[in-house]
């Protein structure tokens, strides 16, 4: 059975930090696309973060220089370290898997092969 599980989410104070974790089982992890996906409430999924197969690594203009992206592929394991957060930041954040290749970061937004059930991310003062 596929299951991504994030956690690490919670509230912060603009200008702070989090750290998400993503904890992948029962496929093949590495033979993945993985990556970060946000939704905000009443708006479409977009891909912040993605690392393709190869060790490419994309972000969003809006999260680039404040996030990054790792994974850990004995632990099956994805984080994304959020840095400078903005209110603008506050959305639920999904975990991620597509094939490999191009336009992976676009494609984790739109049926993904697997997803999980997110975390709630929250920037207030």
């Amino acid at each position: 059975q596929v299951q991504l599980v994030e956690s690490g989410g919670g509230s912060v104070q603009p200008g702070g930090s989090l750290r998400l974790s993503c904890a992948a089982s029962g496929y093949s992890f590495d033979g993945y696309c993985m990556g970060w996906v946000r939704q905000i409430p009443g708006q479409e999924r977009v891909g912040i973060a993605a690392i393709d197969r190869d060790g490419t690594i994309t972000y969003s203009d809006s999260v680039k220089g404040r996030f990054t992206i790792s994974q850990d592929n004995a632990k099956k394991s994805l984080y994304l370290q959020m840095n400078d957060l903005k209110p603008e930041d506050t959305a639920m954040y999904y975990c991620a898997a597509d094939f490999p290749g191009l336009g992976c970061i676009h494609r984790l937004a739109y049926k993904p092969d697997f997803w999980g059930q997110g975390t709630q991310v929250t920037v207030s003062s």
